[in-house]
């Protein structure tokens, strides 16, 4: 990833933010013959186990990436946030000298690690028990595993698999303005308030001039 230093992101406890608030990950791993092998999971994310802890989810075994995995593999994951298209008309130098140009505003975390597949109905349902909690939370009546029948509940996890990703290296990149100056910042974020107010409060608790 092209990361300039005023883009570079390393509070660790943000990005953890980041990836708890958008778990659907893109994860990426090289098969054999090096070709790419490219999935989107929601993962949930565990502090405490390793140095900056691990990832897990589950995969259909129909899925080639389940093939991939009869041994740990190296993988990529990828997690972002909201973003946002950046008008030139917002910043002072457009009345002034034009020499301004559009670009776009966002947040990611990358992370990379070794993944496995974890051969063990407990520890799956473990973790389908905890994605469903996490993400059923805001339904007025939250469905929970035990609402469908049992034998439809094993059918179903006959055909998945746990998945692990023990993270060995996480960085952010947190593009939110910091290269312009803090009166063009501002007009940012004032013009983000109403058509994307998650990116206006981004620049303004990540810009660090303010």
């Amino acid at each position: 990833m092209y990361l300039p230093t005023h883009f570079q992101h390393e509070n660790l406890a943000d990005l953890i933010e980041l990836i708890q608030q958008y778990p659907l990950a893109t994860v990426v791993i090289i098969d054999s013959d090096g070709a790419l092998e490219v999935n989107h999971l929601p993962l949930e994310y565990d502090a405490q186990a390793g140095e900056f802890g691990v990832l897990r989810g589950h995969i259909a075994k129909a899925n080639p990436m389940f093939d991939l995995l009869n041994e740990s593999a190296e993988v990529y994951v990828i997690f972002q946030a909201a973003d946002a298209y950046i008008s030139p008309n917002w910043y002072a130098g457009k009345q002034e000298h034009h020499r301004v140009v559009p670009t776009w505003n966002y947040r990611v975390v990358h992370v990379k690690g070794t993944i496995r597949k974890v051969a063990d109905e407990k520890y799956l349902r473990g973790i389908l028990a905890r994605l469903t909690r996490q993400h059923e939370a805001t339904q007025p009546v939250p469905w929970k595993m035990g609402d469908a029948p049992e034998d439809f509940v094993q059918e179903q996890l006959g055909k998945i698999a746990a998945i692990e990703i023990k993270i060995s290296s996480m960085v952010g990149k947190f593009k939110v303005s910091q290269n312009r100056s803090a009166t063009d910042a501002d007009n940012v974020e004032k013009a983000l308030e109403t058509s994307n107010a998650e990116m206006a409060e981004s620049i303004k608790n990540f810009y660090p001039i303010k």
